[in-house]
């Protein structure tokens, strides 16, 4: 078995992350910077702002990361960073960060893939056993991904227009809350109750694709009608009425994924697998089946870069290097991406 020691780095969207990361599952080091008080007055994460304070932090969080191993560049195998999808201002900031390193100390340098990263923070915690189903819920991407083996990626679900941490954040925009809107709707609907009966959307049948748009529209014009009839409107209830729908379909689609494909591991992963009303009715069914299911630490759930050097890991095995014309990409496969 490869061993390897590898800094790696995350800068996707609005956290500037370090970590050092050990044969791919333990945690040496993991610093974060989160940007999300600056973002809140804004209502979401201004790209601009974010890539400014990238650059700011970058060098001091990828100190951190080594003076909190009790390791410098020498101990450094290779140096990992995520490549892409994200917001690109944001993602240059860490690869130009990445290649410095790597050219100057003369490592290996790697490129990962975003949500791969969340798929393999669960590797952090338990080795992942194959074949599994991985549910990505995050603010940009949900998705249903099975894997046959490591870095074998194949998309058999995803969403064809808002993401589902997406519709959480115009909802909880709707009904008054502050951004980050996730983690408010989720504490708001473990007190509330189903009044408003919002809509499931299945798609076409057999389809493990999602869509949310339509969802977030019904919230949006039940609440408008509310108010142009003077009725109250108990945020709570809206917040659980709306987790509800959310819910019910991730999951459903999720399990009938799980016995079409004939797994044993289900793993969770995003800044969504947080949420507790999801990880609850996930642990309940994948207890009917009697399936194994992984969902990270919360920690581990918002991007970070241990991920991205659990990942790295496997890349190195298997000498998956790039030269320093790596750039950042908006938009990147995971399919293509092994």
């Amino acid at each position: 078995m490869t061993k390897s020691i590898i800094l790696s780095i995350e800068t996707s969207c609005d956290e500037t992350a370090a970590s050092v990361i050990k044969n791919g599952n333990e945690i040496i080091s993991n610093e974060v910077v989160t940007q999300m008080m600056t973002h809140k007055k804004f209502g979401g994460v201004v790209p601009e702002v974010a890539s400014r304070q990238h650059v700011e932090v970058m060098t001091q969080v990828i100190d951190e990361a080594l003076s909190n191993a009790n390791m410098t560049m020498d101990d450094i195998d290779a140096i990992a960073v995520t490549e892409g999808p994200g917001l690109i201002g944001a993602l240059l900031v860490g690869v130009a960060s990445a290649k410095a390193l790597a050219f100057s100390h003369q490592k290996p340098l790697i490129p990962v893939h975003h949500i791969a990263g969340h798929i393999y923070a669960n590797h952090l915690i338990k080795p992942l056993q194959f074949p599994l189903i991985a549910l990505i819920v995050s603010g940009g991407h949900t998705e249903l991904i099975y894997m046959k083996n490591h870095l074998d990626f194949e998309i058999i679900g995803e969403t064809r227009d808002d993401a589902v941490g997406e519709a959480y954040d115009k909802v909880a925009r709707t009904i008054g809350l502050s951004y980050p809107g996730g983690p408010e709707v989720d504490r708001l609907a473990q007190i509330g109750k189903d009044t408003l009966n919002f809509p499931r959307v299945w798609l076409e049948k057999d389809s493990y694709d999602f869509s949310f748009s339509g969802l977030k529209s019904a919230v949006i014009n039940t609440l408008h009608n509310k108010k142009q009839k003077n009725e109250e409107i108990v945020k709570e209830d809206v917040a659980t009425s709306f987790q509800n729908s959310v819910v019910e379909v991730l999951v459903g689609k999720t399990m009938s994924a799980v016995k079409e494909y004939n797994v044993e591991h289900l793993i969770v992963a995003g800044g969504v697998a947080a949420n507790k009303g999801l990880r609850s009715t996930l642990e309940k069914e994948s207890n009917k089946l009697g399936i194994e299911l992984s969902v990270p630490p919360l920690n581990l759930c918002t991007d970070n870069a241990a991920m991205i050097g659990s990942v790295a890991h496997f890349l190195y095995e298997n000498n998956r290097f790039s030269d320093m014309k790596l750039n950042g990409k908006s938009s990147l496969d995971i399919e293509t991406f092994n």
